[in-house]
């Protein structure tokens, strides 16, 4: 499906949210390495793209009525084999329906276990008097417990991003502290001016979130994102 296809479709159905896999779709034009992600509807297509992808892999529920997927038990990480697949996606259908029993489940995500690197987060809102704004800062859950951000507002330059970087007081971590896997710091530069260049170009994106994204030595790795789309705005 077209990246304008994507949009086109989730506004006629009545959705401003995007699921995973469409927002993986979307931002794929950003140029930002995101992990493949690929929807299934059933628990054979869930077995199927799994064997295809290779083992370990991971099964996230999809639907338009859950943010949140961790909290309603429609999260499995590094399964296997098929065995763990097949149990996994019975796991996370009757935790939806008990937890969010009206929610509609499209089905599930199946995507490769990504290795571990240093968590951040890439984000982007709307401001009323400034516009888009993105945010750089730690990811998963540290975010929201050290609150170590750092702002700009859109678009940004090769300085800005630069400073957003190593504003945050976690800036040593990104360097390898304590003998751990330094990140690639002009990685992280790069993308958040791909973030800021992918904003510009999609005015009807309202609110986008990248967490975790996972930084490495020798890379940087998007694995989960949300995608809300502002109805009434065009390019």
């Amino acid at each position: 499906m077209s990246v304008s296809g994507v949009v086109t479709d989730a506004l006629k159905e009545g959705r401003t949210m995007l699921t995973e896999v469409e927002a993986k779709e979307l931002l794929k034009e950003s140029g930002i390495s995101i992990v493949e992600t690929r929807l299934a509807r059933t628990k054979k297509e869930a077995l199927f793209i799994s064997k295809e992808m290779g083992f370990p892999v991971v099964l996230k529920v999809v639907s338009p009525d859950i943010i949140h997927k961790s909290d309603v038990g429609g999260v499995k990480l590094g399964l296997k084999s098929g065995v763990a697949v097949s149990r996994a996606y019975d796991e996370i259908v009757s935790s939806v329906r008990q937890n969010k029993p009206d929610a509609k489940v499209l089905g599930v995500s199946v995507q490769r276990m990504a290795r571990q690197g240093i968590e951040v987060i890439i984000g982007v809102t709307k401001d009323i008097q400034f516009g888009p704004v993105i945010m750089f800062g730690l990811g998963g859950i540290l975010v929201e417990v050290l609150k170590d951000v750092s702002f700009r507002i859109i678009p940004i330059t090769g300085a800005d991003a630069s400073q957003m970087v190593r504003e945050l007081k976690a800036f040593p971590l990104l360097q390898g502290y304590r003998g751990q896997e330094p990140a690639n710091i002009p990685l992280l530069e790069d993308a958040l001016l791909k973030v800021s260049a992918f904003i510009e170009k999609h005015p009807e994106v309202k609110e986008l979130d990248l967490n975790p994204v996972f930084a490495y030595k020798n890379g940087v790795l998007a694995v989960d994102a949300r995608v809300v789309l502002e109805e009434g705005v065009s390019r």
